[in-house]
């Protein structure tokens, strides 16, 4: 195993960032670690890469523990800081530095703005300085957090090829909040959420597990929030569209139907349909509120 996290733990006081965690990565896979704001990505991200020490748990690094000989797991592990090319070469002790600065800056597109400092750069291309740093050494660890954060589309689909490519020869933690991102790249997904984790998966098959039903209603007139205030998870898609989760779409249906005849309104379809996307699942699992609410704009 490239990467192994058995039993990790983070607190915070009395939070704990971190619950028991583990999973491993292996060589050749491109793995999504996902999780709401404030779930123990980052943290368990630091652990990994040594920036920080965990409270409990083994972190091994291409079977090396991390706690004990974290300078050897650094040289296995590319990161993603913002920092000065020449001075990573020169901190890794990297031997013909131009070249490999060339072969790098090519790599992640960085070729017309490579007469640049940093400071000059866009929120985009720095990111891509980032990058071109984590690979400077060839690592054979790739933690990527939030990689493609600031790049217009076309930026995105090539840095996306660089990280495909990449996972071919190497291990890949990858994290991002843009879920059809991590559907696009990764084959598995880890997702934790208030630092527990609650899912360990290949995509496809926690795609069709854990695929989630909805019904969706369209009316003919605009309706208040609160006329729908006892179907759980109700949200409203636009002014006219509501659409409800539910494991037994039928009798949401039917309900629906004798509701909207109660309140004599006017329906324009009423339908039910599976959904098998990674956002459906990723908010099921980590239960985002999805309740109507009557305070809408």
């Amino acid at each position: 195993m490239s990467i192994t996290v058995q039993n990790l733990t983070k607190q915070y006081g009395a939070q704990k960032a971190v619950n028991e965690i583990s999973f491993t990565v292996n060589k050749g896979e491109i793995v999504g670690f996902l999780g709401p704001n404030g779930a123990g990505k980052s943290t368990t991200m630091k652990i990994i890469t040594g920036y920080l020490q965990p409270d409990g748990g083994l972190v091994e690094v291409c079977g090396t523990d991390v706690a004990k000989d974290p300078l050897v797991t650094k040289k296995k592990i590319g990161y993603l800081p913002e920092s000065n090319l020449g001075f990573i070469a020169d901190v890794h002790g990297i031997a013909d530095k131009k070249a490999t600065i060339e072969k790098v800056i090519v790599q992640v597109g960085l070729t017309p703005e490579s007469s640049k400092k940093i400071g000059q750069l866009s929120k985009g291309y720095k990111q891509r300085v980032g990058l071109a740093a984590a690979l400077l050494h060839d690592p054979e660890v790739l933690i990527l957090d939030e990689p493609t954060t600031g790049l217009d589309p076309n930026q995105i689909i090539e840095i996306r090829e660089v990280i495909r490519t990449l996972g071919k020869n190497k291990t890949v933690l990858f994290s991002s909040h843009i879920l059809q991102e991590v559907e696009a790249l990764c084959n598995r997904v880890v997702i934790i959420n208030k630092g527990n984790l609650v899912a360990d998966s290949q995509l496809s098959g926690l795609l069709n597990t854990a695929a989630q039903k909805e019904v969706t209603l369209q009316l003919k007139e605009e309706v208040d929030a609160s006329v729908f205030a006892a179907m759980a998870g109700a949200r409203r898609n636009d002014p006219f569209t509501w659409v409800f989760p539910t494991e037994d779409p039928d009798t949401l249906r039917r309900q629906l139907l004798e509701l909207c005849l109660q309140k004599q309104l006017n329906i324009v379809a009423l339908q039910s349909e599976q959904v098998q996307n990674l956002e459906a699942i990723f908010r099921q699992l980590t239960q985002t509120p999805t309740a109507a609410s009557g305070n809408e704009n």
